[in-house]
């Protein structure tokens, strides 16, 4: 974990409220996996405002993307930032995605939940599905990155204003049913709402495959001493204990955690 100073190299507006923020930020992003994430003190807030938690959408050498959208001050003050601009970055933190599939990989997004699930696309060593959802067209993001990485793409929108109209689940049963019938197993990987990692993760037991779950909690410190982002766990021996997302997560396996 480092506490680095990183300078904008440039801001991108993908959709309405949508941002991909480009940091030249060294060691830290040559030392990132998919699935980890960055604590982000945003400028002209330092002494009103935390840091706030991002999950790593792509590196390329020493440069870090972020993927955020404008819900609030802190984030509204972020996409304000200019090239040049310096902004204060500790990680990479927490634990990320495991990155040897045993089946085929398919990845579950929800919203600006596809953010890790980018990054993991282009480490992964074995190609697979992207199933990416959103309650309308604009919400549904980068899936063009997926498609030049050679995956293939699935798209769902509860208005039916981009590709089939339902939940992002639709899919995912769909494509469960293709691969048992090939007689192929799945790995899943899935980041968004928690209805929806819920709904991947039963998914994941009863079929008996494997489902990484990044969850999305309220990180205040990200290093595991404020304890706001707890979830109930479940060990292999059936016991369960309280972890903090931020330290033993974010990504978890669908068997540990406890709804």
């Amino acid at each position: 974990m480092m506490d680095v100073s990183g300078s904008v190299i440039r801001q991108t507006p993908l959709a309405a409220g949508y941002w991909s923020l480009e940091l030249e930020a060294g060691l830290l992003a040559k030392q990132a996996r998919p699935g980890q994430f960055v604590h982000v003190r945003v400028p002209r807030l330092e002494q009103s405002a935390l840091r706030r938690p991002f999950s790593i959408s792509g590196v390329r050498g020493g440069v870090l993307e972020i993927l955020y959208k404008t819900v609030g001050r802190g984030t509204g003050e972020m996409s304000h930032l200019l090239p040049g601009d310096a902004v204060q970055v500790i990680g990479p933190l927490g634990n990320g995605f495991p990155l040897e599939p045993r089946g085929v990989p398919v990845l579950v997004a929800g919203g600006y939940g596809v953010a890790p699930l980018s990054f993991l696309a282009s480490r992964l060593g074995r190609k697979g599905v992207l199933l990416a959802g959103g309650r309308s067209a604009g919400d549904v993001l980068s899936t063009e990155g997926f498609e030049r990485l050679g995956w293939q793409v699935q798209m769902a929108t509860q208005d039916g204003s981009r590709g089939e109209k339902g939940l992002v689940t639709v899919l995912l049963d769909k494509e469960l049913l293709r691969l048992k019938a090939s007689g192929e197993q799945a790995e899943l990987y899935a980041c968004g709402p928690d209805g929806m990692l819920r709904a991947v993760g039963e998914r994941a037991v009863a079929a008996g495959c494997r489902g990484w779950l990044s969850l999305d909690k309220h990180m205040v410190c990200g290093v595991g001493a404020c304890l706001a982002c707890v979830q109930k766990l479940r060990r292999e021996d059936g016991t369960e204990w309280i972890g903090r997302v931020c330290h033993d997560g974010p990504v978890f396996e669908a068997r540990e955690i406890v709804w």
